[in-house]
């Protein structure tokens, strides 16, 4: 069966591939709708077996392809105020809404319909669909350890995020971390019998906003970025029994995220000197087993390319524009980029509508995406 775009992002949003679920249904029913073109696919499993990414060549194995890359992953929907069912396309006024329609799967969708449009290349196209993203790109490093190991050398890469059809050549870095302090339970009229692990986090969360402020201060106004500073950000806080007992425990969430010229790890560190060379020792005072636990999850490398890159030139082309610009976002451009490949970011939908109840993309952008994928094809083929 062939389907249209639109047809494509009805049956890809269909799955609810939530990053704390599996998206193996959606990967299989790619799998099986390229195998009816006599397409090969390959599956890069996960560790824990429950996801994969999957990579596949349309066109003939030589030199000069492009990869289009794109997750599977979307964000959850709990606790957000839905008007629609977020998992069936439904269109209003020339939108058509759900989850992942703009982040990310309108891009993937539009490669998938055009699969039969693809028969007479020259040079292959080589999708490339990773799993959580969402949480800090960890399935796309193995992905693209894979392609560089099995493909024949790689043209460009084009990763698909929503940047409304522009050409995006930079975007920040993110490293994602827990701090997991642990303190001594008193009677909170005798604080110093205790040590309070939300006051020590609160102490720490504190360190981060000044850190922020510094670089805020120092910031270079013809930085391109928004903000034009390197940012770090605690986004969840737990811990704490009762008003009246210094806390045992305090976990709080932190993302670093910097501009391309900056290492995340400089801040960690850092960060993690103040931990155990101020904080820790003064909190061991009054108790041995008190400490700091510091757990990375993610580190995610900035993006950034220069104007006359391969594939830079390449979207420009392919969109009509020759304006570019930066993201604030973190994506695997700068995975595939670290890896040796030439990349560029160009997709449709607005990062405004992304992560949002209600998520949409426009009619217009997905026909626009469209536009772009056609005259890669034709790209390909001369």
């Amino acid at each position: 069966m062939r389907y249209s775009p639109r047809e494509m992002l009805e049956k890809l949003i269909a799955f609810p591939t939530v990053s704390s679920e599996s998206n193996l249904d959606l990967i299989e029913f790619v799998q099986d709708y390229l195998a009816g073109y006599g397409i090969g696919s390959h599956k890069v499993m996960s560790d824990c077996g429950k996801k994969a990414n999957l990579y596949a060549t349309i066109g003939p194995e030589v030199a000069g392809g492009v990869v289009l890359s794109g997750h599977t992953d979307v964000v959850p929907v709990v606790g957000q105020n839905w008007h629609t069912d977020p998992f069936q396309l439904t269109e209003k006024d020339g939108l058509l809404y759900g989850r992942g329609t703009c982040d990310m799967k309108a891009f993937s969708a539009i490669a998938l319909a055009l699969v039969p449009d693809m028969a007479a290349m020259d040079r292959p196209i080589h999708l490339a669909l990773s799993y959580d993203e969402e949480i800090g790109c960890l399935g796309a490093p193995r992905l693209i350890d894979t392609i560089k190991e099995n493909l024949p050398p790689i043209r460009a890469v084009v990763v698909g995020e929503p940047t409304s059809m522009r050409v995006v050549i930079g975007h920040k870095s993110i490293l994602h971390f827990d701090t997991h302090v642990t303190g001594i339970e008193a009677h909170s009229s005798q604080q110093h019998r205790g040590v309070s692990a939300v006051m020590i986090a609160g102490r720490l969360i504190n360190w981060l906003g000044e850190r922020q402020r510094t670089n805020a201060e120092n910031a270079d106004p013809e930085n391109p970025f928004e903000p034009p500073f390197s940012t770090l950000h605690c986004g969840v806080v737990e811990g704490g029994t009762a008003h009246n007992i210094t806390a045992r425990h305090c976990r709080f969430v932190t993302d670093i995220r910097t501009i391309p010229s900056e290492d995340p790890m400089t801040f960690f560190k850092e960060y993690e000197s103040f931990v155990r060379e101020v904080v820790e020792p003064e909190m061991r005072i009054v108790h041995p087993d008190t400490g700091v636990e510091l757990e990375l999850h993610a580190n995610v490398p900035g993006f950034n390319a220069t104007e006359d890159a391969e594939a830079v030139l390449l979207a420009k082309q392919l969109s009509g524009q020759n304006a570019t610009e930066v993201a604030p976002y973190a994506a695997e451009s700068g995975q595939f980029q670290k890896a040796g490949f030439s990349v560029a970011m160009c997709g449709p939908g607005s990062i405004d509508q992304a992560h949002q109840p209600d998520e949409y993309i426009s009619i217009e952008q997905l026909d626009a995406g469209t536009e772009f994928m056609r005259r890669l094809i034709q790209a390909q083929t001369n």
